[in-house]
This record gives C-alpha cells, sequence and structure tokens, in this order.
C-alpha cells in the first residue's frame, strides 16, 4: 500500500514490481521513509500517552513522572497537545516540502488514532448482544491492527537492508508476527501483567521511546540494534523492578 500511494501505481503493478525490479520497490520504500516515521512515529506517540495520561491509573512505576501525568489526565486533550508540540518541534528541524510532508503525515497519524479510539467507542457501546459484542470485537481489531501496523513499518524499511526480495522480508515478518502473537496470547492466559505489576508500564514507555526514535529518523539514522535494544532493556528494567516489589511484598507478609 505505500509503494500503491508513494508511486501512484495499482496494487498489482505495485506487486509485479516488486517481484521484478525488488531495487526501484527498495529505492520507493525508502523515499518514503518521512511520512512513514511521521505517521507511526505519532500513532505511537499517542498511544503511550494514552496510558499514562488516565485519571483512574492508580499503579506508578516512575512515581514523579507518572504521577503528575495521571494529576493532570483531566485535562481535555493533554496529550493531543504533547504530541502537537513534539510534531512541530520536529518538524521545525526539517526545511521546505520535507516540512509539509512530515507535518501532514504526522497529522494523518494522529486522525487515524483518534479516529479508531471514536469507532471503538461507538461499536463498543453496542455490546448488550450478542452482535454487540462481535461489534465491539472489530473495534478492537481495527485498534490493534493500526497499532500493529505503526511498530511495522520502521521494521519493513530496515528490513530492505538485509534483503530487497518483498516474499523474503514478508516470510520473516511473517515469522516474527506469529511468534510475538503467540507469546502475547500465553502471557494473557497466564495472567503476566497482573502478576509483574510494572511490566506494562515498560511496554507503553517502550512505545513512547519507538515513537521518538521514529520522529529522529526522519533528520538522522539510528541502527535498528539501537531501536531494538532499547524497547528490550526498558521492558527487561520494568520486569526487575516488578520482582523486586513482590519479593518486598511477600517479606512484608511474612513478617
Amino acid at each position: 500500500l505505500i509503494v500503491v500511494i508513494a508511486a501512484g501505481i495499482g496494487p498489482w503493478q505495485a506487486l509485479v514490481l516488486a517481484a521484478s525490479q525488488p531495487d526501484e520497490y527498495a529505492r520507493i520504500m525508502h523515499d518514503a521513509h518521512l511520512p512513514i516515521a511521521a505517521f507511526g512515529g505519532t500513532f505511537l506517540m499517542m498511544v503511550g500517552l494514552s496510558f499514562f495520561f488516565d485519571h483512574e491509573k492508580d499503579v506508578h512505576w516512575v512515581g514523579w513522572i507518572e504521577h503528575h501525568m495521571a494529576k493532570y489526565a483531566s485535562i481535555r486533550g493533554v496529550e493531543v497537545a504533547v504530541v502537537l508540540l513534539f510534531v512541530l518541534g520536529f518538524s521545525q528541524m526539517l526545511e521546505g516540502a520535507e516540512r509539509t510532508t512530515f507535518f501532514t503525515a504526522a497529522i494523518w497519524g494522529l486522525m487515524t488514532f483518534l479516529l479508531v479510539e471514536v469507532l471503538g467507542g461507538l461499536l463498543d457501546s453496542t455490546q448488550e448482544t450478542l452482535h454487540g459484542a462481535a461489534k465491539g470485537g472489530l473495534g478492537a481489531f481495527l485498534y490493534l491492527e493500526v497499532l500493529d501496523a505503526s511498530f511495522s513499518f520502521d521494521g519493513v524499511i530496515g528490513a530492505f537492508a538485509l534483503s530487497q526480495n518483498l516474499f523474503v522480508i514478508a516470510i520473516g515478518l511473517g515469522i516474527g508476527a506469529m511468534y510475538v502473537r503467540s507469546m502475547t496470547i500465553m502471557l494473557v492466559e497466564n495472567s503476566t501483567l497482573s502478576e509483574y505489576r510494572y511490566l506494562e508500564h515498560g511496554a507503553f514507555y517502550a512505545i513512547i521511546a519507538l515513537s521518538v526514535v521514529m520522529f529522529a529518523q526522519s533528520l538522522v539514522h539510528i541502527p535498528e540494534v539501537i531501536t531494538g535494544l532499547g524497547g528490550a532493556t526498558l521492558i527487561g528494567i520494568s520486569l526487575w523492578s516488578s520482582i523486586r516489589w513482590n519479593r518486598h511484598e511477600a517479606q512484608l507478609a511474612a513478617q
């Protein structure tokens, strides 16, 4: 779809281009990196900030930050304002057509998040019947797919550094997606998030960090290894903090 939009060709032509002219296909993908970074970064930052700007949130990992974020969550649109400040700040570092492209793509990322939220709310409000429950599931599914796509944007661009064969890339990303989804199901079934209270916090900090990295990639190249290790480090620290908290609570209960 990115190539279809960027190159102004049909879906079938894009598929033929991927199979017959992988070099040109990769070039188009790399040329589309700026709007991808702006769109994905904006959407992911909205996802991450929406978790912390929640006045009902009472579990805080980094207390001095999260306490204030929860305190000001009652201010309508505060997370939108924060995201727009980031967008304006990074767009000012670009010039000419690049600034316009970045800003336009970022606004579309913001609009997509808000539209998915509105659609999910409308569908979830009809869950009184089984049919309504199915509609609510559709809203969650749409939200998940856009979120998953935003995560994948950066990885797809980076994958072309390893191979320019679209089908090899698709197989690799497919295997990765199946592994991640299987692990997610396992974590849900084992109630891992409730057992390790700060693990979810670490995941959302990693999402915000990835969004900042995507914004920064509109200015400079950041190696994929830094992006991956950064997110893994944040989640690892949150897991370690959760284990420490569990041990502390167990010691208090034993006393």
